[in-house]
């Protein structure tokens, strides 16, 4: 049997001639491309702004600095989660207070809402895998509490929340384009989505040196500019993000359907429209799984197998190590099944094939 990747990044004749087109503009950085690419995004997620940045990291590193984020600071993190989510606070001396998990491998927010304390500034909620956390819950919460919301949606790009696109609800919206992601740019970059445009404004001026022309500098910043090569292909790659994505949805309805009573198929809340970065199944004796899969040239993933409350990097500086049962439990089961915008039924089929010959029900 031929390879079936776990993810893979979408190129075509249209891709190649948008990076032809920004490497002859003669522009390489902020240029055209990446002015339009922004102007897209904001339109595609319902915005009225978006500021490019070189990685997702990044710009949320810059973000939470232009929000006075620091010492004595607590926010309110999944810990089931890609570690970035919580790096740029830890580097500004703020404080991870990580929240269990639900069935759908989002934040518990009934668990969020029992850790906010007098300390707490706010909270990022994480559409994880491409499902989407319940919105409307966790702004209340955060309304109630006075505190901002950041949507994690670098696992998201184009899942909807009772019809309403994801990163447009929050304050603000963070995006990855890191190539195993639903949208990439082929090479690393974020963004920042958001209604506010003071922040947007100082955003921008933060990126790239504190610049308010070319040569007045308002304050100190940072170059996390954004490149014109990987602005021309991000535009490409919009196009298709739709389509893309209910390929996805087509995969992922096809798992279900022949992997019911096999393995534990993920669930769907009825308000969402999730995007399936990532398929995320719960199985029994998951390593060997793995194995046996891989021997049949299937490739998967475990999204993640150490909790970040359980990091030597956070439990070196936060001591505290706090009870996540469901996270834990999570961790020992889980296994990504392949999955990406141009992968047909055929090969799920195959993969649902050699699962069942595993468990000794084909």
């Amino acid at each position: 049997m031929s390879k079936i990747p776990l993810s893979k990044c979408f190129v075509n004749a249209e891709v190649e001639e948008a990076a032809l087109r920004a490497i002859r503009s003669g522009q390489y950085i902020l240029g055209a491309e990446s002015k339009a690419f922004e102007a897209e995004l904001a339109a595609h997620t319902g915005t009225a702004q978006c500021v490019l940045g070189s990685s997702w990291t990044m710009i949320v590193y810059c973000l939470h600095q232009l929000q006075g984020i620091g010492p004595g600071d607590e926010i309110i993190v999944p810990s089931h989660t890609a570690f970035p989510t919580m790096e740029p606070l830890i580097h500004l001396g703020a404080k991870p207070v990580f929240a269990d998990i639900d069935d759908t491998f989002v934040m518990d927010l009934a668990h969020v809402e029992s850790l906010i304390t007098p300390r707490t500034v706010g909270i990022i909620g994480v559409h994880l895998y491409g499902h989407p956390i319940d919105n409307d819950r966790l702004l209340a919460i955060a309304k109630k509490n006075k505190l901002w919301v950041i949507e994690d949606c670098a696992q998201a790009q184009g899942a909807k929340y009772k019809g309403k696109t994801v990163g447009s609800m929050g304050d603000f919206g963070a995006f990855s384009f890191f190539p195993s992601k639903n949208l990439t740019v082929l090479g690393d970059g974020g963004c920042i989505t958001t209604n506010k445009v003071d922040y947007s404004d100082r955003l921008r001026m933060l990126r790239n040196h504190g610049r308010q022309g070319k040569y007045d500098h308002e304050f100190t910043g940072y170059n996390i500019r954004f490149n014109e090569i990987n602005a021309a292909i991000g535009r490409v790659m919009l196009k298709h993000l739709d389509g893309f994505n209910e390929n996805r949805r087509q995969i992922a309805a096809r798992y279900g359907e022949r992997l019911k009573g096999v393995v534990q198929t993920p669930p769907v809340r009825e308000w969402a429209t999730p995007v399936y970065h990532m398929y995320v199944t719960r199985c029994e004796r998951r390593d060997d799984l793995q194995k046996f899969l891989k021997e049949k040239n299937i490739e998967t993933g475990v999204h993640y197998p150490k909790p970040n409350h359980l990091q030597p990097a956070v439990i070196g500086l936060f001591p505290y190590i706090p009870k996540l049962p469901q996270t834990e439990k999570a961790v020992k089961e889980i296994l990504s099944l392949p999955i990406h915008g141009e992968m047909t039924l055929g090969a799920a089929d195959k993969v649902c094939d050699a699962i069942a010959e595993f468990y000794g029900k084909k």
